[in-house]
């Protein structure tokens, strides 16, 4: 058995926050200059160019991206041989987090009471935790902060397998053409099929955490993706929605065993500030 010490946890966190928010990933910058290289459009080059430049500005100066630096959303695998000392995993996370917003000057975006009240925290905290308990003695945590511009854009829908794939493709296209350029294209297209209504869900949000690009592994699958994309392409919508054919980055899928008598799809949609950093401790 293997111990870690929360405190740990709290620096390794603080450091992912202001990283993520700070330092676009490299796969994410180089499919934007490949994007700016394919784009028709003028404007839409220039566009591409100037979120190029404010993606260098950001990394060169270690300030945020974008200014809406989401919710912070993580992703923890577990080693089922680690054992924490030192305190509280969970109160560990919101430290970190609560460290990581203060330090990095990043937005602070949580609110209480969702529905009346509507107070910020003044924290960022409390921190999303999706865990999953794996072998081993390691702990990786990957954030993900998600903005609230292209998560207001994302949908659920309760398919029957009737549906097939030409009925999931059209409500991934239509999700995608409602949204517009409020999600702040070019996107990154997470697609969730199958578990439950919230088993799908997380597996869209998950799905946006593949390098840019990346095809499932299952080839037909992959070939849906492929299709999706170039459908989503072809919409029009372009950089930022001033038209073009660069919509989206890229289309990627996860599936689930579903049951019998359902399909459930779920579509979540990511900025071009496609932000995730990992560390393993």
């Amino acid at each position: 058995m293997r111990q870690v010490d929360v405190a740990d946890i709290a620096d390794a966190v603080a450091k992912l926050c202001i990283e993520a928010n700070c330092i676009l990933p490299a796969d994410v910058e180089e499919a934007l200059i490949n994007a700016r290289e394919k784009e028709e459009s003028g404007l839409g080059k220039e566009i591409l160019g100037d979120i190029l430049t404010n993606a260098g500005i950001a990394r060169e100066g270690l300030m945020p991206i974008c200014q809406d630096t989401g919710l912070a959303v993580f992703f923890v695998e577990l080693g089922q041989d680690v054992c924490f000392v030192g305190g509280d995993f969970n109160e560990a996370m919101d430290e970190g987090v609560r460290r990581g917003y203060r330090e990095g000057f990043l937005r602070y975006s949580t609110v209480d009471d969702p529905i009346v009240a509507r107070k910020n925290l003044g924290d960022n905290t409390p921190a999303i935790v999706h865990l999953r308990i794996v072998p081993g003695t390691a702990v990786k945590i990957t954030v993900a902060p998600k903005g609230a511009g292209s998560e207001n854009m994302s949908a659920l829908g309760m398919l029957t397998p009737s549906a097939g794939a030409e009925g999931l493709k059209r409500f991934v296209i239509d999700t995608v053409e409602k949204a517009g350029p409020n999600p702040c294209p070019p996107i990154v297209v997470g697609v969730g099929v199958g578990g439950t209504m919230e088993k799908t869900a997380l597996l869209a949000k998950q799905a946006l955490l593949r390098s840019i690009g990346e095809a499932n592994p299952n080839p037909d699958i992959a070939n849906l993706e492929r299709e999706l994309l170039a459908a989503i392409n072809d919409l029009g919508i372009g950089p930022q929605g001033f038209g073009g054919r660069i919509t989206a980055l890229a289309v990627h899928m996860e599936t689930f065993p579903a049951h019998i008598a359902s399909m459930p799809v779920a579509v979540n949609l990511q900025c071009h500030v496609a932000r995730h950093r990992t560390v393993t401790i």
